[in-house]
């Protein structure tokens, strides 16, 4: 098995990036009876949206975790980060939670309260 480098994890968080979320549906101006439920539709494709997100997260930047403590410094993770992300409900988004923590100061004693917090209110929605 090879090893994964910073440059995939790179990779996949800009290929989630791109991944625009579903624009939700604008009703049609006359009635139709055979028409789907367009809110139960975008329901769906917002759902499918988080799902291959998360798998990009976990296919690419979860097995860094797995990378020596140094490394992970050097592109602005930590280990703990990176496994906190993962334990993340799916309806929050792995990867800009992540972004989100490496763009925080590193220096912070109370990062881990921090965490908890950031979790319950993305969470909340």
């Amino acid at each position: 098995m090879q090893p994964h480098d910073s440059r995939s994890a790179r990779q996949a968080m800009d290929a989630a990036n791109r991944l625009a979320p579903p624009i939700k549906p604008v009703p049609p101006k006359i009635y139709m009876p055979a028409m789907p439920p367009l809110g139960w539709i975008h329901a769906l494709e917002v759902q499918w949206w988080h799902y291959r997100r998360r798998r990009l997260f976990l296919r690419h930047v979860l097995p860094i975790a797995a990378c020596d403590d140094i490394l992970l410094a050097d592109i602005g993770y930590r280990r703990e980060q990176i496994l906190w992300a993962a334990r993340l409900p799916l309806k929050c988004d792995a990867l800009s939670e992540l972004e989100r923590l490496r763009a925080a100061s590193p220096g912070e004693g109370s990062q881990r309260r921090g965490q908890r917090t950031t979790a319950l209110a993305c969470c909340a929605d």
